[in-house]
């Protein structure tokens, strides 16, 4: 009986997260659009600064998403899963896992490190 709850209670969180997933993907899909947008008419959209800019918004936005994606697997398999569950979780956690290091290491390679300021 308690089982049963507690997977209704995680079925229920982990619905929770893939929600907040989606809607993570939704806001920077709708930011990247705009921005895209907006610097098609001012007619900026020829330097390269804007669209890394988007794609660097856009990128984060991803991650986000990936991380509560992850989050919504774990918890579902939290309660008694079987191997098979377990299996499945390992996959999917090795492939979201790398899409998101490789990912933010992109990331860090785009964005500029701010000088050291010197000493007074």
């Amino acid at each position: 009986m308690e089982e049963l709850i507690l997977k209704e209670i995680a079925a229920n969180v982990a619905l929770v997260a893939e929600i907040i997933c989606v809607i993570c993907i939704a806001i920077g899909a709708v930011s990247a659009v705009v921005r895209i947008l907006t610097a098609a008419v001012t007619r900026q959209m020829g330097g390269r600064g804007v669209r890394r800019m988007v794609w660097r918004s856009f990128a984060g936005w991803i991650i986000l998403a990936l991380e509560f994606a992850l989050g919504a697997d774990i918890v579902r398999t939290a309660i008694a899963p079987t191997w098979n569950d377990i299996g499945q979780l390992a996959a999917i956690a090795v492939i979201r896992t790398g899409l998101n290091y490789f990912l933010e290491k992109d990331l860090q390679e785009l964005t500029p490190v701010a000088a050291p300021k010197a000493a007074p």
